[in-house]
């Protein structure tokens, strides 16, 4: 394991009564972030009866899940035991059904343990059961890992692993016989050797195959965590705020027929002060979406404590980063905040398009909403939809859109969770576990557009508090509707099943790329669907929530209409594929060059 130079940290102390001692420099209390012109205004009241009736069972031990996260924690409260890892769905072995591969971090130098924490690799039986194949796959890997993407990089059809890590990170290549070789050094891909966090595979040129997008963190290192004299006041030691390290470059890795060659700089994804020309970022969660429509992917970054990314694609190999253009980068306010997980979505089912990001305790989730995409200006609106109130109070880490009962509309989920286990003790509104936060969309456009859904109407399984941080989502018993797994701080994760969602009708799309002019996974591929009244809009990007990738089909829910009137797909290579009239809960497999099966 390689511990140099770093860019990872966490979002720690934020409210006022949390104070700080900082070694040579007194005492500070950090301060509250939402001014008092944008304070939360609570939504209306759902009535229960008008929420869906679906359930959320947790079946993490009877899949036959036993992974648990290993943070190597003891007790010198260094920066990365605080950040957990991410979690992806995946069919590795290209049968049909969702794998689960957990990232796992590791023992710090000279304190090893046995036997060794490793990465873990479950494979799903189809019915949702799923059996470890982490030795067998060559997975049973140790270091010290945050994220993972996944993407078939080389354009074998099988999917491949990148996973993120203290000191650079980890390509793993599937061979398609169900084993994966480390192939990082030998392509190239290995990355800044510093705190990696999020990662997505794109195809920035659209030349064919899949690029390597890394966020990465603080400059961090255990020596310099260490000499920094943290403190919670009256409790010792405390885990430090990001606001105390420096800030660290993203990078591009660009494909070159299967070898990476990084173009961070040249690409613009390089963002430095305007004074000192230091790095700005200090990036965790990444999700691609071609915002303007224009065919090249833009990637939008959640930054810890500074301002947020927007990378806008120039196309031929040129980016601009335009976040504060944008008005993606700050809160209402213009301060930044602590942004972890992320994701994209046309929340209302119209041209419209959302971007969600998790934010510190005491910071609202962040809604950016666009009108009109072409013109890239965006507004926080999480107080107008329905996010203000109920998503203050929450340290926000794995976010996603879905569409949990399959109504056509796409919800939001949150997994949460507090850094410092003796928050509470400081700060009596603060919890270390926290429940996951699930909200509906009502379809009504202004407060009550997010509903927040409670124990009543999804049970309490979901809701028992965790010190969640990944989080991803895949349909993993086949019945169409859409499953949740979230990962644990130090612990075992939790996997959620869907009773109920398929009460509404569905398809399911699996796309193929020809390979040539469109990446096999079909990454970038847009889709949209028709049926009845509805249009439902979808660009297909695994990469999103924090660290973390879910599934690679598209689940489309139908409400009550029992068959599609229109499917179209425009490819990334630019062509477009129409298909009408499909029966509803069925899946789809449609391949670029032989059409759909």
């Amino acid at each position: 394991m390689r511990l140099e130079s770093i860019g990872r940290a966490a979002t720690l102390v934020a409210p006022a009564l949390l104070l700080l001692t900082l070694a040579g420099c007194g005492t500070r209390t950090a301060e509250p972030t939402i001014a008092a012109a944008v304070a939360p205004v609570r939504p209306p009241e759902v009535k229960a009866e008008t929420l869906p009736a679906v359930r959320f069972v947790e079946i993490t031990k009877d899949a036959g899940i036993r992974f648990v996260h290993y943070n190597g924690a003891l007790g010198e409260k260094l920066l990365p035991e605080t950040m957990g890892a991410g979690v992806a769905f995946l069919d590795y072995d290209n049968d049909g059904d969702q794998d689960l591969f957990f990232v796992n971090s590791s023992y710090w130098p000279r304190h090893e343990i046995q036997p060794a924490p490793t990465q873990a690799l479950y494979r799903n039986d189809g019915k949702g059961h799923f059996e470890e194949v982490t030795r067998a796959a060559g997975l049973d890997k140790t270091f010290y890992g945050q994220g993972v993407a996944v993407g078939d990089y080389d354009n074998d059809g099988d999917p491949d692993l990148y996973v993120t890590a203290i000191g650079g990170g980890h390509l793993f290549r599937n061979d398609g016989k169900g084993h994966f070789e480390e192939v990082t050094e030998s392509v190239n891909a290995r990355g800044p050797t510093g705190w990696l966090t999020g990662a997505a595979f794109l195809d920035m040129d659209n030349d064919g195959d899949l690029d390597l997008f890394l966020a990465n963190y603080i400059t961090w290192t255990p020596e310099i965590d260490k000499v920094q004299g943290f403190q919670l006041t009256g409790l010792g030691r405390a885990y430090g705020p990001p606001t105390s390290f420096g800030g660290s470059f993203c990078a591009l890795l660009r494909n070159e027929g299967g070898r990476f060659t990084d173009v961070s700089e040249p690409s613009g994804i390089q963002v430095r002060t305007p004074d000192l020309k230091v790095p700005v970022g200090k990036s965790l969660g990444v999700a691609p979406y071609d915002v303007d429509g224009d065919g090249w992917v833009d990637i939008a970054v959640a930054n810890d404590t500074v301002q947020n990314f927007l990378f806008h694609n120039k196309g031929g190999g040129r980016f601009e980063e335009i976040a504060i253009l944008s008005g993606v980068a700050f809160d209402q306010s213009g301060s930044p905040r602590g942004g972890m997980g992320i994701d994209w979505a046309p929340i209302l089912n119209d041209e419209r398009l959302a971007l969600a990001v998790g934010n510190f305790a005491n910071e609202m989730t962040a809604l950016y909403v666009c009108d009109q995409p072409r013109m890239l200006q965006f507004s926080d609106l999480a107080n107008l939809y329905g996010l203000g109130a109920p998503t203050q109070p929450p340290l926000k880490f794995g976010l996603f859109f879905f569409d949990y009962d399959l109504d056509g509309r796409l919800d939001l989920l949150s997994a949460n969770g507090h850094l410092e286990p003796e928050i509470s003790k400081v700060q009596a509104s603060e919890t270390y576990e926290q429940p996951i936060q699930l909200f509906w969309n009502s379809g009504q456009r202004g407060r009550s557009l997010y509903a927040q859904v409670k124990p009543e109407n999804a049970g309490p399984d979901l809701f028992q508090p965790i010190v969640g941080r990944g989080s991803a989502y895949a349909d993993i018993d086949g019945d169409g509707d859409l499953d949740v797994v979230v990962t644990v701080n130090n612990g075992p994760p939790r996997l959620f099943r869907n009773d109920g969602g398929n009460k509404n009708h569905w398809v399911r799309i699996t796309l193929t790329g020809d390979g040539q002019k469109s990446n096999r996974d079909a990454l970038g591929a847009k889709v949209e669907l028709k049926a009845g009244a509805m249009a439902c809009r979808r660009q297909l990007f695994p990469a999103k929530s924090y660290l973390s990738s879910v599934e690679l089909p598209l689940t489309f829910g139908l409400g009550r209409l029992d068959h599609v009137d229109e499917l179209t797909i425009t490819w990334p290579s630019g062509k477009t594929s129409t298909f009408e009239d499909l029966k509803a809960d069925h899946s789809y497999r449609v391949n670029e060059v032989a059409g759909l099966k």
